[in-house]
């Protein structure tokens, strides 16, 4: 499933943008303690100072088959950095004021925006460790697109939204603004033959964003997630030491689910990961396959710490 995308437009753009200053916004001086109980993405160390309300965004349920798609318009779901324009800013999830280089929101419409921080497939370790830095990566910011897929605007119909959203994208003339590719599916037997061809890319999953809904702050069965695996967070209790290769590392997380289950997590890991584990307290979130008889996740895998920054 393509993006659409367009040229970038190179040096003249970089100037232009030397000569533009960010908008001010209404920020303050975040209190990290240091805390390890607050969890590694309260307190890290390259985190930006600067934060935010937490922007009010739609967010998603898990798709069931039986949900007729015909209402829905489908676009593949990004392993990025969920972002809020605010007209002058671009915010996390979470409230973090992101520290981007100028030049990058050059061009960016001054009304609310709804996206992706991406960097291409399996790089969410990447994207995210770009956006976390107080002093922004210049040669990093390069290769990241801001990906759209709505705009915050109560009174019109996911239809019409992805209308003005087009407009606003042609006339833009960023070459990191960008709009996800929405198409229509006819049942559930061809949106997993999607899921199947996106997932054979690389990709993560899709994302069902329903026709005539409104944009609803929270989550709602207006958008929905498909992905080929369940996925689940919890609360980081415990490191376990590694063995063999892994001698001196991480072998595996002891985990909590907010229901009280206990379990460990010992695979989905990169080798800087075992080096340096997600602290406890952290939320992180895995994928499974179905629960045992006794409600533990089958074959469960970390995937990356919770977006909470």
């Amino acid at each position: 499933m393509a993006l659409t995308c367009r040229p970038r437009l190179g040096l003249s753009l970089l100037i232009l943008a030397a000569l533009r200053g960010n908008a001010a916004t209404s920020v303050e001086q975040s209190t990290c303690t240091g805390d390890a109980d607050a969890g590694a993405a309260d307190c890290a160390a390259e985190s930006s100072p600067l934060r935010a309300d937490k922007p009010a965004l739609a967010l998603a349920e898990v798709y069931e088959a039986g949900i007729d798609v015909g209402d829905y318009l489908v676009s593949e779901k990004l392993d990025g950095v969920r972002a809020y324009w605010n007209g002058h800013h671009l915010i996390t999830r979470g409230g973090l004021v992101i520290n981007a280089p100028a030049w990058f929101t050059v061009g960016f419409p001054d009304k609310p925006l709804d996206g992706e921080l991406w960097m291409g497939h399996g790089t969410f370790a990447r994207v995210s460790g770009t956006v976390r830095r107080l002093e922004p990566e210049l040669e990093a910011w390069l290769r990241v697109q801001y990906v759209l897929f709505d705009l915050p605007d109560g009174d019109a119909s996911f239809e019409q939204r992805l209308t003005k959203l087009k407009r606003l994208v042609a006339a833009s003339p960023s070459p990191y603004l960008h709009l996800a590719e929405q198409s229509g599916v006819a049942d559930h037997d061809r949106l997993m033959a999607m899921l199947k061809q996106v997932a054979a890319s690389g990709g993560e999953g899709l994302m069902l964003h329903r026709r005539d809904a409104s944009y609803r702050p929270g989550r709602s069965s207006d958008l929905l997630k498909v992905k080929p695996y369940l996925e689940a967070e919890g609360r980081v209790i415990e490191h376990l030491p590694g063995r063999g290769k892994y001698q001196g590392m991480l072998g595996a997380l002891l985990v909590e689910e907010p229901d009280g289950t206990r379990f460990r997590i010992g695979t989905g890991f990169s080798d800087a990961e075992r080096a340096n584990p997600p602290l406890p307290g952290t939320i992180v979130t895995f994928k499974y396959h179905g629960r045992t008889k006794y409600g533990l996740p089958r074959f469960a895998s970390f995937l990356r710490v919770e977006e909470t920054f």
